[in-house]
């Protein structure tokens, strides 16, 4: 079977904890989580931020904004006439989030919730522009292409959604063989896995635009997607 064949989800581990779980875990590691993962994921997130391009006066969306480094910074390139959004399941991330748009100067043009992006609560043809990273691989698998067709139906026509997220895609080493296995026995430790990113954003209609694969500690995609 070529890649372009199989199925967005072949392969791909279940996540074993709940969403009350997950949310009590990243309350519990919101203050320290930039030095837990900033550091790697940072030059991932800038690359997909580049691949987005916000532009002044346009309206975006970040899904799993965790301390808020990106809604600063997609708030700096929308402007004062634009509008930033975000969801996060976590309060005490929110909490942190909204303290750094403040430091920043940028609250008049930001506004959080906490909720579940398997359930937006933005209407129809909303905003300009989605972004999200490392968030996608923590929904359970038969939310992934819920959360992506929410993604899609709240995007204006020409809308660009970019995934940043850890990959399935490439060559398996031993670093990923040894990440799923952490997964599968200490899911309270490490409970993201690695997903198929462009496949899923196809398989509920968006065009894929660019992707490119990358490298952390694990395969990383970097995928812009656009509603047509």
């Amino acid at each position: 079977m070529s890649s372009q064949s199989k199925q967005p989800w072949d392969g791909i581990l279940p996540v074993l904890q709940s969403k009350q779980e997950q949310q009590a875990y990243y309350d519990k590691i919101a203050r320290v989580y930039d030095l837990l993962a900033d550091r790697s994921e940072q030059p991932m997130r800038e690359k997909g931020l580049k691949l987005l391009a916000p532009q002044p006066g346009e309206r975006h969306l970040e899904i799993g904004y965790a301390t808020g480094h990106t809604l600063v910074e997609l708030a700096e390139a929308v402007g004062p006439e634009g509008r930033v959004f975000g969801i996060d399941l976590s309060p005490k991330m929110a909490q942190l989030a909204a303290q750094s748009i403040e430091r920043a100067g940028v609250a008049d043009r930001v506004q959080l919730v906490v909720g579940d992006a398997a359930h937006l609560p933005y209407p129809d043809s909303f905003v300009d522009g989605i972004f999200t990273s490392f968030t996608l691989e923590l929904f359970h698998t038969d939310e992934i292409p819920q959360v992506l067709s929410e993604c899609r139906r709240v995007l204006k026509g020409g809308g660009r959604l970019v995934v940043v997220s850890l990959s399935r895609e490439g060559k398996r080493d031993w670093m990923v063989k040894a990440f799923e296995w952490t997964h599968r026995h200490f899911p309270n430790l490490l409970d993201c896995r690695p997903i198929y990113v462009r496949r899923a954003m196809e398989s509920v209609g968006f065009q894929i635009v660019q992707a490119q694969l990358d490298h952390m500690w694990v395969p990383v995609e970097i995928v812009l997607g656009k509603k047509d």
